[in-house]
């Protein structure tokens, strides 16, 4: 039987990002995002809300466009261009850390 998990281990990535001074953590998100966060304010996108989803669904197209109430098409669109955006593979795990790490590196401590 395995203990329970201690919570500060879980969220060694925010033990991270907190050792990293801020305007590292913001330069950071904004190579990584702000192709993104520019589509979505000219365009009303979605594309960050997206990459979380998709993300927090460990990749699973199904699970994904369920959460975002669009079809697994509208989801491939979506991925593909934020893929296109960034100039990131959303299929390899450096590039899915890469991105995990982005969305958490401004958010107060409180809410990783």
């Amino acid at each position: 039987m395995r203990a329970p998990a201690d919570p500060a281990a879980r969220q060694s990535y925010a033990l991270l990002l907190d050792s990293v001074p801020e305007s590292t953590r913001w330069s950071f998100r904004e190579r990584m995002l702000g192709p993104l966060e520019e589509y979505d304010r000219t365009r009303q996108a979605e594309l960050v809300h997206t990459l979380e989803v998709f993300l927090a669904c460990s990749g699973s197209w199904s699970r994904s466009a369920s959460r975002l109430h669009v079809h697994v098409n509208t989801l491939r669109y979506r991925i593909r261009r934020i893929e296109d955006l960034t100039g990131r593979d959303l299929g390899t795990l450096e590039d899915r850390v890469d991105f995990f790490l982005a969305l958490r590196a401004t958010r107060p401590a409180s809410t990783l």
